[in-house]
Formats: C-alpha cells, structure tokens, sequence
C-alpha cells in the first residue's frame, strides 16, 4: 500500500505544478479610449452588438488557476474575469465574441511489477493519462451609451 499512495501523492504534485505553471489567466489589449475604472458588478455581457458603443479594448480570459469543476463552473469564472478586465478600463460592457476549451497539458501515472523464477521473467504494468482542460472566452470590452 505504501506504494499506491506515494503514486497518489506524486499525481497530486503533478496536478499543481502543471496549474502554477499556466500562463495568465485574463488580459486586455487597448484599443479605444479608456475611462475610469469601474466596479465588475456594473459590467453586462452582450451576444449580439447594442445599439450605441465605444470599442475600448480586446480582452481574453480562461478559467486557469481556479478551482471551478465542470464545464458551467469553468465559464461562470472565465466570465468573471472578462467582466473585470473590462471594469479596469471603465467598459460598462463585454461583447463576448467566443468561448472554446483549451488544452492545458496532461497528467499521467503508469505502474508495474516483474518476477523471475530460474531462467523465466514475468513482467505486467499499467499506465493511464488524463487531459486537462480550461474554458477560454474573448470579447471587446465596450463602453455602451445609455438611451
């Protein structure tokens, strides 16, 4: 049994590292005009253009460096992080223009066992790995006119 867990305990390791290791997780690239920041409570997520805006910046997201579980948890953060790019640069508004999922790497863990007996070897293992992926989300982070 010491084996099987010490094989548990260096997956978890793994896991970590290939977690801090990841790249940022959110960025904006200026386009416009930007204003003062703003609070993300204030921003709204747009899938079709409003009438009247401002374009202020390009701004990506992923749910990397996060705890979120299962596809809907992975978005609400990518979400969460596009709305706050955007209130940095005063956009009261995200113009979501793609999600996807991103490869991020993979975790593998293989074991094995071998005999002999006189001039006869006897070997057998296993080995499995596991994809792991984050949601990625892009828009232009917007400054939308009030009517």
């Amino acid at each position: 049994m010491p084996q099987i867990a010490r094989l548990i305990r260096l997956v978890g390791i793994a896991f970590v590292l290939v977690e801090l290791l990841s790249a940022c997780a959110s960025s904006a690239v200026i386009v416009g005009k930007p204003r003062p920041p703003i609070s993300p409570d204030q921003v709204k997520i747009y899938l079709k253009p409003p009438k009247k805006f401002e374009e202020i910046a390009l701004v990506e997201s992923s749910s990397r460096n996060s705890w979120a579980i299962g596809s809907q948890g992975k978005m609400d953060v990518v979400v969460a992080r596009l709305k706050e790019e955007a209130a940095k640069v005063g956009a009261n508004g995200v113009l979501l223009q793609g999600a996807e999922n991103e490869y991020a790497g993979s975790v593998g863990t293989g074991v094995g066992t071998a005999t002999a007996a006189g001039n006869t070897a006897y070997g057998t293992g296993f080995g499995t790995s596991v994809g792991i992926f984050h949601k990625a989300g892009s828009g232009v982070a917007i400054y939308v006119e009030e009517e």
